[in-house]
């Protein structure tokens, strides 16, 4: 599979990447990693760079730890 898939350009597609990420059996831990680790672009675990970032900030208006 092409990893490219999984950084698309800017205003490409993300729908195969996360089609690809639906069924993958290491889904979560993909995206806990790509949390712990700060990871700002591409697919990861099934989110975008957008998601991940939203994620970011609701867990630090929380008080919680990402």
């Amino acid at each position: 599979m092409d990893p490219g898939l999984f950084y698309p350009e800017q205003g490409g597609s993300c729908r195969p990447a996360k089609r690809i990420c639906a069924s993958c059996p290491v889904r979560g831990d993909c995206f806990a990693y790509s949390m712990a680790r700060g990871e700002i672009y591409g697919i990861w675990g099934g989110t975008t760079e957008d998601e991940r970032r939203r994620l970011r900030r609701q867990a630090r208006w929380r008080g919680g730890a990402v």
